[in-house]
């Protein structure tokens, strides 16, 4: 098994349907190391984060659900916590107002 750590980006986040942020390749599993949401605006913006396990029938968890991130600040979650991916499941992102996020998320790939 091979451990390769990455990131992934997201710039200018959507607000009005979710972000794909990532998507666990196939004989992939994914350890989430950390997330960085930054508000880029002059004002405070809510954003929603969540999981779709594609093994349990593609069902949607919250990881975050419309928590407000004050003006010009960076909000770190998943640090800390060990949030395991399996093959094709998503972490998906949304913005509350448009071109206001951008995200980078840390994470280790085992193949």
């Amino acid at each position: 098994m091979a451990n390769t750590f990455k990131n992934a980006f997201a710039a200018n986040v959507n607000h009005s349907a979710y972000v794909d942020l990532y998507t666990v390749g196939s004989s992939t599993t994914t350890v989430i190391l950390g997330m960085a949401i930054c508000n880029k605006t002059a004002s405070a913006v809510d954003i929603t984060v969540q999981i779709q396990d594609t093994s349990a029938s593609n069902a949607d968890f919250q990881v975050l659900d419309t928590v407000s991130i004050p003006a010009r600040t960076t909000l770190e979650i998943l640090a800390g916590q060990k949030y395991i991916l399996e093959t094709t499941d998503v972490l998906r992102v949304k913005s509350g107002t448009a071109n206001a996020i951008d995200v980078t998320l840390g994470i280790m790939e085992i193949t």
